[in-house]
């Protein structure tokens, strides 16, 4: 269940990323295909995150400390023109033009699965019931 949430969460960061970026775009004919390639993009950027952020963290803890954890902006940055450059390979109509397009992007998908797991309540804070 928890997958489903933070699938749906990211497809909406995403979505609202391609309103405020101009370089965002995601195409399709009807809203049915613009939801499902923002799905399949979240299930991507979720599987991308998962395997390589940690790796990156690993072996950029240097560049990490030494610039005070800013070269985090940059490696989101290049992570989310990976997903881009995946659901391309993928036939996926979703598309990011460029650096400043992705670092914006990755900031606005940051912020807004924050805030919206701010509201959404943590299941495993929730007490068992016993």
């Amino acid at each position: 269940m928890g997958f489903v949430v933070r699938t749906l969460v990211t497809a909406l960061a995403l979505w609202i990323a391609t309103l405020l970026v101009g370089g965002i775009k995601v195409e399709g004919e009807s809203t049915l295909s613009r939801t499902l390639t923002l799905l399949a993009v979240a299930v991507i950027f979720g599987l991308v995150n998962a395997i390589l952020k940690p790796l990156i963290k690993i072996f950029g803890c240097f560049f990490y400390i030494i610039t005070l954890g800013l070269i985090a902006f940059v490696v989101n940055a290049l992570l989310f023109l990976l997903v881009s450059w995946l659901a391309d390979l993928l036939d996926l109509p979703f598309h990011v033009d460029g650096f400043w397009a992705a670092f914006w992007g990755a900031i606005i998908v940051g912020v807004v699965s924050w805030a919206i797991n701010l509201v959404i309540p943590d299941r495993k804070s929730q007490p068992t019931g016993t």
